[in-house]
């Protein structure tokens, strides 16, 4: 039976909720303790949620180093999840681990990317599973209302450059595009872009490379030099635009044999199954619920929320909020705080749909996605999956 299938069951048969698979997930973590004979943190976020706070962002950093400033352990294991976010705030959060830290390793089951695979590379070790990925390092910008690759910004910029230098203009639209632009903005996006090299040039040479002593096949002495050059080398690798194509591309494990020693967690059996069971159980609080973003050790946990939608019974005169025929929803857009006024029917009833619409409220999509006029898609799953455990009702459309 598959994990997902086996979590399934429990939910099913057994009744698990929400706070019982925080529970396990706090197990696992001490489970996965006596098998490394390590300190485990948990650092992920829900990549799926269109919240902004779920990047890696200041607060992160304040969280993390009061969860683990007075552990006495020496090792710190880092199960890390997450699509990116700021290269400041990875560069404090790595430096606290190793001021704090005589070892550390990262753990890769799902998505580390952009930021977050640079502070993979800030590790002693690395161990990955078949499903995990890292992805190119160049920095995402705001430009406008849109983030975009540092990279491909500069790329395009200087393809631009030169069709001016040889035909003298630009088309219309290019000038257009260009003009929005300060040269100051410009000069920061380039700085982005090599900022996020320097810091893997500047970590893996000192940790990663702590222990490299001698070449594999020649047996030659590595020098300093040597280990720089490696790190850069890796650098322009994982910001090479031809080989990537996209910021998004997952780099998988074989992708990065070539470049340096990743740890295969599947070699090892028992931690294999502590690994994707604390990846499926993280999947589960996600989706089931509204967390976005989790911070967990064997002795404490953080879980961020992102603001849940009210929701009320809209019963009749004398009637139980559980024999209403509606629920009226209301909810507040994470990112531009719009107020979305929604009804959900628990009865196939049409004057349901004329009074709700009189209220100046929209049904609620039978796919529970709607889209705010800023443009993020808020997904209301949790939401419908509260109301009929609540009520114990399906809800019609």
């Amino acid at each position: 039976m598959s994990l997902m299938s086996e979590y399934i069951k429990k939910i099913e048969k057994e009744g698990w909720t929400v706070s019982r698979f925080e529970e396990e997930l706090v197990n696992l973590i001490k489970k996965y303790n006596q098998i490394r004979n390590s300190y485990l943190l948990i650092y992920a976020t829900a990549g799926d949620k269109p919240i902004d706070q779920k990047m890696i962002m200041q607060d992160d950093y304040y969280i993390i180093h009061d969860l683990l400033k007075d552990r006495p352990e020496n090792n710190l294991d880092v199960f890390i999840e997450t699509l990116g976010g700021s290269g400041e705030v990875v560069e404090e959060i790595v430096g606290f681990f190793h001021g704090k830290f005589d070892t550390i390793s990262f753990i890769i089951a799902g998505q580390a990317k952009s930021a977050g695979t640079i502070m993979a590379l800030s590790g002693h070790e690395i161990y990955m599973t078949e499903t995990g990925s890292l992805g190119p390092i160049d920095a995402q910008v705001k430009l406008g209302r849109s983030r975009i690759s540092a990279s491909d910004y500069v790329d395009w910029i200087e393809q631009k450059k030169t069709e001016a230098e040889k035909t003298g203009k630009l088309n219309p639209f290019d000038a257009i595009m260009i003009a929005q632009i300060t040269p100051g903005e410009l000069y920061g996006i380039v700085h982005s872009l090599q900022y996020a090299k320097d810091l893997v040039i500047d970590w893996i040479p000192k940790y990663k490379f702590k222990n490299w002593i001698t070449t594999e096949t020649r047996k030659i002495a590595v020098t300093d030099e040597m280990k720089k050059a490696r790190a850069k080398e890796i650098a322009d690798k994982l910001i090479e635009r031809e080989t990537w194509r996209t910021h998004g591309r997952p780099i998988k494990i074989n992708d990065l044999q070539e470049l340096l020693k990743i740890n295969r967690i599947e070699d090892d059996p028992k931690l294999s199954e502590v690994v994707f069971k604390i990846h499926t159980v993280i999947r589960f609080l996600f989706e089931r619920s509204t967390v976005f973003k989790i911070f967990a050790i064997a002795d404490e946990k953080i879980f961020r929320h992102f603001h849940p939608p009210i929701v009320q019974p809209a019963p009749g005169p004398g009637m139980a909020p559980q024999q209403a025929d509606v629920v009226v929803i209301d909810h507040s857009c994470n990112n531009c705080g719009k107020m979305h006024k929604l009804y959900a029917k628990l009865k196939k009833e049409p004057k349901i749909d004329f009074d709700m619409k009189a209220q100046g409220r929209t049904p609620l999509p039978v796919n529970n996605l709607i889209t705010c006029p800023c443009g993020v898609k808020i997904d209301l799953t949790p939401v419908r999956r509260d109301i009929e455990a609540n009520l114990g009702k399906k809800l019609v459309f």
